[in-house]
């Protein structure tokens, strides 16, 4: 299982690497640009543009309280990402486990996927659907969440 920060930590090692063969080759320009498109990536795929993360059980029992969707997604996958892009602000509205933190909502993505992890996996009402379109999870939220 990989961690949360290891893509992103591979990323900034890698463009920075990059960036300092740019140097020694006299391309400071170049390797500043790099840099930045090593950091953007690596931005873009930590946790940090997710909201914070909550063990699957406790999503369930909130969920059933508040009627909001659970998105189970993981750090690195870029359906995931599109999603919470795409969600924008509304995207706090949704309770979210990442799936690599969480063992029983990693069991519970593979139950209904054909025992794949395949995410994002949004509940809406008790029903999965497996990468929905963004613009679908929007319209599953209720105007006064």
């Amino acid at each position: 299982m990989m961690r949360a920060w290891t893509l992103p930590m591979l990323l900034v090692l890698s463009g920075s690497v990059v960036a300092a063969g740019q140097t020694l080759k006299g391309s400071p320009g170049m390797a500043a640009a790099l840099l930045l498109a090593f950091l953007a990536l690596a931005g873009a795929t930590s946790p940090l543009i997710f909201p914070r993360s909550i063990g699957a059980q406790e999503a369930q029992r909130r969920s059933a309280v508040d009627g909001r969707p659970i998105v189970f997604w993981r750090p690195g996958c870029t359906y995931c990402m599109r999603l919470r892009i795409r969600l924008g602000r509304s995207a706090r509205q949704l309770h979210w486990v990442n799936i690599w933190r969480d063992p029983s909502g990693a069991a519970a993505v593979r139950a209904v996927n054909d025992g794949n992890e395949t995410v994002p996996t949004v509940v809406v009402a008790g029903r999965p659907h497996t990468n929905p379109d963004p613009g679908w999870v929007r319209e599953q939220l209720s105007p006064s969440t």
